[in-house]
C-alpha cells in the first residue's frame, strides 16, 4: 500500500505517518515527487486498515499496490527515476552510452579502449575485474588488479566505472573502486548479494537472468530497493530460448513493457543479447527506438585476441559508428545522447 500525502502536507505530518508505519512493525519508503510525497508501506502480507492512515492529517488518500513488486512499480513512483553521477544522468531525456572490454586484461588494453570509447561518446567505462564463467578453466579476471586498473582509467579519462560484484563478501571491495556496481545475469537471484548492494550508496545495474521473467527481474530489484538503495537500473541482455544462431534472444518487447511497469531506468545490452558483433549495432538502434535509457556495449581494440567475448566485441571504429547511429535514433524520437 502507498500513502499519498497532500501537496500542502508539512514535514511534521509526513514524519507522523512514517512513525505510525514503523510503530506497526512495517517499513516506510519515502518518494519525494515534484508535486507531492508518496510513502510506500512494505513488510507485511496481511491487509492493512487504510482508515488508520486516511484519517491522519496531511494524508490525501491511500492506494493498494496489487502487483507483487512494490517499490519498483509505477504505482509507488509514477515519474521516472533519474540516477545522477555528477554530470551524467541515467534516465530522463538523454540516453547514456556505456562501453568497454568484457574483461580487464592489461593496462595497455584497458587504457587504449577507455580513450577510444570516450572519444566516441561514452561516459561510463565497463570492464570486468571478476568474471563469472561457465568453465572454471576460462579466464576469470584479474581481481583486485583489475579494479586498480579501472580506477586508473577513470583518473586518466574522466569516465565513470561500472564493474561486477560476484558475491556479497566482495561488495565492499568493488564499491570502493566502482561508481556503479553490476549484478550479472547469473546472480540476478543471488539474494544475499542483492541485499548487500542494497545496503550501499552506489548505483546498481541489475541484469535480467537468462531465463527470468520481467516480474522476476522486478522482484530482484525489490531486494535492492527494500534495503534503502533507490539508485537501481535494469538491464535487458537477452534470454535463453530454443534459438541457437545468436547467443541469446534479445527481448525487445521487454523495454517498452518494463517502461510501463517500472520507474527504473532501462539499459540495453546488445552485445550479450546477440553474441555476434555484426548484430550489435542494429539491435542497439532498435533498443533506443524502443525506449531504452542507454546501451552497454563491449569494445576491444583487438577482439581476435580477447580473453573473453571477442566474438561480440566491436572494434573502436565500429563502436564510433554505432554511437553516431544511436544518437540519430535518439534525436528522431525526441531524446538526445
Amino acid at each position: 500500500m502507498i500513502v499519498v500525502m497532500k501537496k500542502t502536507a508539512t514535514d511534521k505530518e509526513i514524519d507522523a505517518v512514517i512513525k505510525r508505519i514503523t510503530d506497526m512493525g512495517l517499513q516506510p519508503h519515502v518518494s519525494q515527487g515534484e508535486e507531492r510525497t508518496i510513502i510506500g508501506i512494505v513488510g507485511h502480507t496481511q491487509p492493512i486498515d487504510r482508515n488508520v492512515f486516511e484519517m491522519m492529517n496531511g494524508v490525501e488518500k491511500t492506494v493498494p499496490i496489487l502487483s507483487p513488486f512494490k517499490l519498483s512499480s509505477r504505482d509507488f513512483k509514477p515519474e521516472d527515476t533519474i540516477i545522477r553521477l555528477n554530470g551524467v544522468k541515467i534516465g530522463g531525456e538523454k540516453i547514456v552510452i556505456i562501453a568497454g572490454p568484457c574483461s580487464v586484461e592489461s593496462r595497455e588494453q584497458l587504457l587504449e579502449t577507455a580513450h577510444a570509447v570516450k572519444e566516441a561518446g561514452a561516459s561510463i567505462l565497463r570492464g570486468g575485474a571478476f568474471k563469472p564463467r561457465t568453465s572454471p578453466y576460462s579466464f576469470r579476471g584479474l581481481g583486485l588488479k583489475g579494479l586498480e586498473l579501472l580506477a586508473e582509467a577513470r583518473d586518466e579519462t574522466g569516465l565513470y566505472v561500472i564493474t561486477e560484484a560476484l558475491s556479497a563478501e566482495k561488495v565492499s571491495l568493488v564499491a570502493s573502486y566502482a561508481d556503479i556496481i553490476q549484478i550479472g545475469a547469473r546472480n540476478m537471484q543471488n539474494y544475499a548479494l542483492l541485499e548487500a548492494v542494497g545496503a550501499t550508496n552506489k548505483p546498481v545495474m541489475l541484469k535480467r537472468g537468462m531465463m527470468a521473467t520481467m516480474q522476476e527481474l522486478l522482484m530482484s530489484a525489490e531486494y535492492i530497493l527494500s534495503k534503502g538503495n533507490n539508485q537501481v537500473m535494469l538491464c535487458e541482455r537477452g534470454i535463453r530460448t530454443f534459438e541457437t544462431y545468436t547467443r541469446n534472444t534479445f527481448d525487445i518487447n521487454a523495454i517498452p513493457a518494463l517502461k510501463m511497469m517500472t520507474h527504473l531506468p532501462i539499459i540495453a545490452d546488445p552485445s550479450h543479447g546477440t553474441g555476434k558483433w555484426e548484430l550489435v549495432t542494429p539491435v542497439a538502434r532498435a533498443a533506443i527506438a524502443a525506449g531504452a535509457d542507454g546501451i552497454i556495449v563491449e569494445v576491444h581494440p583487438r577482439p581476435e585476441e580477447a580473453l573473453s567475448d571477442g566474438a561480440q566485441s566491436l572494434k573502436p571504429e565500429k563502436f564510433a559508428a554505432l554511437v553516431r547511429e544511436v544518437k540519430a535514433i535518439a534525436e528522431a524520437i525526441g531524446r538526445s545522447a
